[in-house]
């Protein structure tokens, strides 16, 4: 029994250095993958300090912040999948399954209508993200206590609501703002900003989450088990919730909306072998970010005239994933 379970935190720490090492993979990727050819020689005069004035720019002013904040999405959607997949015990629930980012898109929206721009727009999104949590939870809960299920359908109907809010306001809008429009709601990282922030939330976020990865791991094999062994089920749950849509909420303020990588990068590190939330909860933030930073580069590099909305790229290869692993029956929660 000790030398099973020494030898599956020996195989889930393998797992973690390997998916360290893909991170920084995809991170050196996304800085050397551009239109603007930028020699080694040039890089390794931006290491120590010695930059040439146009590859400085495009390396220190376009590619680093894009990358990071890349990464830092990823993380925070990919994360908050974890804790979705837990708290509805569904392991087809993902950060926008209860509506919450269609709370953001429809404020941002509205502002963009409206004229508004920069921070307005991230107070926007954090706002719409906040209010659709509060109508989720006072819905769902009603006068008594709400379940897993019940949240989960309040959160549909509520996504399909804020979905029709969307079509209303695409509907309405001037033409010179809807491809601006458009481009945010399918995803896009171009003018992602606030990345410091953004990253702090993700450092905090994972921290308290790994505090409860024991009761993570007991809400996993069952609500019913998990209180016959002492945890506070009810209030973990209001724990989980807010700390998802917390995460969601800042993605949705950092990119956009962008899909699947809450969904499926979950799957992958479960079927890998990673199911105790020790390993499980720093390998999703690890995961997702790279994976998003690998979408992002596909989606800047593939056409040399255009810049393709991130959330394309991740649902073209989310898409087959997922499919995959639902043919061959590996979608799995514990």
């Amino acid at each position: 029994m000790t030398n099973t379970l020494a030898s599956r935190h020996h195989r889930a720490l393998t797992i973690l250095v390997v998916l360290c090492l893909l991170a920084l993979a995809s991170l050196v990727l996304g800085l050397v993958s551009g239109s603007y050819h930028i020699s080694a020689a040039d890089y390794w005069a931006i290491v120590h300090g010695k930059v040439d004035f146009a590859a400085g720019r495009v390396v220190l002013d376009l590619r680093l912040p894009r990358v990071m904040s890349g990464f830092t999405t990823g993380a925070l959607l990919a994360l908050a999948g974890v804790l979705m997949q837990v708290l509805l015990r569904n392991p087809l629930a993902e950060p926008y399954v209860l509506g919450i980012s269609g709370g953001a898109s429809v404020m941002v929206l509205l502002l963009m209508l409206t004229g508004f721009t920069g921070l307005s727009l991230h107070a926007g999104a954090f706002g719409g993200a906040l209010l659709s949590m509060v109508l989720v939870f006072a819905i769902a809960r009603g006068a008594g206590v709400w379940t897993p299920t019940r949240l989960l359908l309040t959160g549909v109907i509520l996504a399909s609501g804020w979905g029709a809010l969307i079509t209303l306001v695409l509907s309405i809008a001037p033409e010179q703002n809807l491809r601006s429009m458009l481009y945010w709601l399918m995803g896009d990282l171009s003018y992602a900003q606030g990345s410091s922030y953004s990253l702090l939330v993700l450092l905090v976020a994972l921290v308290l989450s790994f505090l409860q990865a024991r009761p993570l791991n007991l809400l996993a094999l069952g609500h019913l088990q998990a209180q016959t062994l002492g945890i506070a089920v009810e209030r973990l749950q209001w724990q989980l919730f807010a700390l998802a849509s917390l995460l969601t909420a800042v993605a949705v303020m950092q990119a956009g909306s962008i899909g699947f990588v809450g969904l499926i990068i979950p799957h992958l590190l479960r079927l890998s072998g990673l199911h105790d939330h020790r390993f499980l909860l720093p390998g999703a933030v690890l995961a997702g970010g790279g994976f998003l930073v690998v979408a992002d580069t596909l989606a800047r590099s593939v056409f040399v005239t255009v810049s393709l909305p991130v959330g394309v790229v991740t649902a073209l290869l989310g898409v087959p994933i997922f499919l995959l692993l639902l043919q061959r029956n590996r979608v799995v929660l514990t």
